[in-house]
C-alpha cells in the first residue's frame, strides 16, 4: 500500500502555544472581510483587562468554526450533561458578582 502524502497536512505545535491562554470574555467584531475575534481575561477587582489573543478569520472560516464549535458543543453535552448559561445582564460583572477587595 503506497501513502499518499499529497493531501496530509502536518500541524505543529509549540510548547510556549500548547499551553494555552485562559480567557473568560471574547469580544467579535467584523468588516466585509474579515472577523476578528479579540479573546480577552478579566480579573475580579481590576479595572482594566488586556487582549491576551486575537484571531483574524475570513467569513467563510469564521462559519465554518461556528459549525465545527457547534458540533463539538453537542458532543460535550451528550457525555456532560446541557451547559447552563446565565441570562444575559445589562453590565459585565467586573467583580464577579462577589464583593469588592480592598487593599
Amino acid at each position: 500500500m503506497e501513502e499518499n502524502n499529497e493531501n496530509q497536512l502536518n500541524i505543529e505545535l509549540t510548547d510556549e502555544i500548547a499551553e494555552g491562554i485562559y480567557s473568560n470574555l471574547a469580544v467579535i467584531t467584523h468588516s466585509n472581510a474579515e472577523f476578528v475575534v479579540d479573546f480577552i481575561r478579566i480579573m475580579p477587582g481590576t479595572p482594566k483587562a488586556k487582549v491576551k489573543s486575537r484571531i483574524i478569520l475570513t467569513p467563510e472560516h469564521a462559519k465554518r468554526f461556528l459549525s465545527a464549535l457547534n458540533d463539538n458543543i453537542e458532543k460535550f453535552e451528550a457525555i456532560n450533561g446541557r451547559i447552563k448559561v446565565q441570562p444575559d445582564t445589562p453590565d459585565f460583572p467586573m467583580n464577579f458578582g462577589g464583593t469588592m477587595g480592598q487593599a
